[in-house]
């Protein structure tokens, strides 16, 4: 090979490997613009797409977990006025969401609407027992007509009833329903469930508007609830928590709406967490999630202030009264976050913030919850009265738990599996691609234009000698 050919084939070399740098580094925009098309086409809710079949399957399964406390102590707390003494036991978990959405319609507005059959089938395998074993627990009835009743009748109805403070029921009992003597009626903390339905609802697609997808326009025909006294509270904001929007941002707030607790909460970013290979975003429940938004003789308690929402007397609380018609108030489990006055009412509890808090696991680029434990406690308020005998000894207002529930949705291997080969692995391809073109182009343009310099200074040098 002349010189010449060799001077030639560098520099086409550098000029070469210039170009394939260059095309690696046009790649990132273009391959970002590409990624970006597919996630925005597959997260549209439509016939077809990713997150539709995702949407509508019910093959990821959701179970609730629920924990009951039994009163060790029962004829103390009835002829004493003691403090009851609680021990938890659970799991008993249920596989729920296992029936598919139906009647779902396509609106001209970019919504869909559907409704959300509700059910619960018992998992043996994933308990500590059987839906036979027996609680004693707080009376529902004695509890509901010491809250909703003229003292005087209530006693009346409990004494012809022969019912007391508390009962010995089974956990399919407590949970479900059961028979109540006092009221003739059908009770359970949960009662009724299976076979009901939640909704309807109404969300958008995402096809006009990416950032819209899945958020719920209306529930149950309505834009909004009417059960809180703060308007804000009774706006329905946010998803149902299942998904949201495609490339989150770790400085925004996700917000979804809950039917069991009747509003809708917020939920801030905490760090980046791996799941099975996949990095998600932990998105946890601010302390004052749960507080009561209502008015307050020292404080104006709304759940647009949580600065003020901490202080309220209310807090750690939420009563539900005004929403399911009973008297029932929600907590994070163990009363985590609660005032010192949530506490001092029963012996037993331990808050742990690992085992009671709320956190949503969400991948970031699709939006999409891989992992959600929602964690909440039921209680019931009883004492004091005058004319209630089984009460009577009692000096002040305590909430009795009656159970704690872990509805939690949890990837499967699977899953995992389809999402890593389906995202992951071609984002991977893509940026190894990328990499790989520029990487290679700069060597080869780096090597092409060092022998280049070499060749040229010793031509250089040949052409001195031979003029000396």
């Amino acid at each position: 090979m002349t010189c010449c050919d060799l001077k030639c084939g560098l520099i086409t070399g550098t000029v070469l490997g210039a170009l394939i740098a260059l095309l690696g580094v046009i790649l990132i925009p273009v391959g970002n613009m590409f990624i970006e098309n597919t996630v925005h086409t597959e997260t549209v809710l439509e016939n077809g797409t990713l997150a539709f079949d995702t949407w509508t399957s019910v093959d990821t399964p959701m179970y609730r977990q629920f924990w009951l406390f039994d009163v060790q102590n029962p004829d103390e707390v009835l002829s004493q006025g003691a403090k009851p003494v609680l021990v938890q036991k659970g799991p008993y978990t249920y596989r729920t969401r296992f029936i598919p959405k139906t009647n779902i319609t396509f609106n001209d507005n970019f919504t869909l609407s559907f409704v959300l059959p509700v059910g619960a089938i018992f998992e043996p395998s994933m308990s500590v027992g059987t839906e036979e074993d027996i609680f004693t627990s707080l009376n529902l009835a004695v509890a509901g007509v010491y809250s909703l009743l003229d003292h005087r009748l209530a006693n009346l109805l409990i004494q012809r009833s022969n019912s007391t403070l508390f009962q010995s029921r089974t956990v399919k009992e407590l949970l479900w329903g059961y028979k109540d003597p006092m009221l003739g009626s059908t009770l359970g903390v949960f009662y009724p469930y299976n076979d009901t339905i939640d909704g309807p609802y109404t969300v958008f697609t995402g096809k006009d508007d990416i950032n819209k997808v899945a958020t719920i326009e209306r529930w149950a025909g309505e834009p909004s609830l009417s059960y809180w006294n703060d308007p804000y509270c009774n706006k329905i904001n946010g998803t149902d928590g299942s998904s949201f929007h495609p490339f989150l941002n770790k400085k925004e707030t996700l917000f979804f709406f809950s039917s069991d607790i009747c509003r809708s909460i917020s939920a801030e970013y905490e760090g980046t967490v791996d799941l099975k290979g996949i990095d998600v975003y932990r998105y946890m429940l601010p302390p004052e999630a749960l507080a009561s938004p209502v008015e307050n003789p020292d404080n104006q308690c709304y759940c647009t202030d949580p600065v003020i929402t901490r202080n309220c007397t209310t807090a750690g609380l939420l009563d539900l009264t005004a929403c399911r018609g009973t008297p029932v108030f929600l907590s994070l489990p163990h009363f985590l976050y609660g005032s010192n006055d949530l506490h001092q009412g029963v012996i037993g509890l331990n808050p742990n913030f690992d085992e009671h808090s709320i956190f949503l696991d969400v991948e970031p680029i699709t939006g999409f919850t891989l992992r959600f434990a929602k964690r909440l406690q039921v209680n019931m308020l009883y004492g004091p009265s005058d004319s209630i005998v089984y009460v009577n000894r009692h000096h002040t207002s305590s909430l009795m738990h009656c159970t704690l529930l872990n509805s939690y949705i949890l990837l499967d291997d699977e899953t995992a599996d389809m999402f890593k080969k389906e995202l992951i692995a071609r984002m991977d391809l893509l940026e190894g691609i990328q990499i790989g073109l520029i990487v290679g182009g700069l060597v080869l343009f780096a090597s092409c234009l060092i022998g280049l310099i070499v060749v040229c200074t010793k031509r250089s040098n040949n052409k001195k000698n031979l003029h000396c």
